[in-house]
């Protein structure tokens, strides 16, 4: 799939204030700092699009991007380790949840986990959400240059060990590095199929 326009289109409070559902849409999220904003800009090609930031919590409504005018990319706020009140959190958490439950062209899920870490428990809680609420999902195993390739790959093997404990169907996997565009052919081939299976049920 070649990329020639990503754009920034709206940042949305909630589900309900985001753009028309008329096309397929694919969410991106992870705990704060995992390198989201990074790896949006880099299956776009563009560097531009989505801030990066050294301070979690930066992104805080439902960006979305639109891509060839014909899908969208959407940035989520990251859950855990941002330092907002109680309150903020819980606004956040319901906002992000009704927009996964209830936005009706989001085709698919894109949980970012940071592949330098053992299986953190906050990433496996969400993950088993998103199965209890039977939203699908892939994972994306981020930062893989920043660690030598025998400590992502146990750590990935790991996490996919974790969930076999309780999931009986282990969800697509990728693993990516924004310094070496690693991954970035493997997910656009995804989303391509996925977008071609999304016009054939629209008919």
């Amino acid at each position: 799939m070649d990329i020639h326009s990503s754009v920034y289109v709206i940042s949305s409070p909630d589900y309900t204030k985001c753009p028309k559902p008329d096309r397929p849409e694919y969410a991106f999220i992870g705990r704060s700092n995992v390198g989201k904003s990074s790896l949006i800009n880099m299956l776009c090609n563009n560097d531009k699009l989505a801030k990066t930031s050294g301070t979690p919590g930066k992104t805080q409504l439902i960006n979305h991007f639109s891509i060839n005018d014909e899908w969208y990319i959407v940035d989520l706020p990251g859950y855990g380790f941002a330092k907002v009140s109680q309150a903020e959190r819980r606004r956040w958490e319901k906002m992000i949840e009704d927009y996964l439950r209830k936005r009706e062209n989001l085709v698919t899920v894109f949980v970012l986990i940071d592949s330098r870490h053992s299986p953190q428990k906050i990433d496996l809680e969400f993950v088993n959400k998103l199965g209890k609420w039977q939203i699908p999902f892939c994972l994306v195993f981020t930062k893989a240059d920043k660690e030598n390739q025998r400590t992502v790959a146990a750590n990935v093997k790991a996490f996919l060990d974790k969930m076999r404990e309780t999931w009986q169907f282990l969800p697509q996997h990728f693993v990516t590095s924004v310094v070496k565009k690693m991954g970035r052919d493997k997910i656009l081939h995804l989303i391509e199929e996925m977008n071609e299976e999304f016009q054939k049920e629209i008919g």
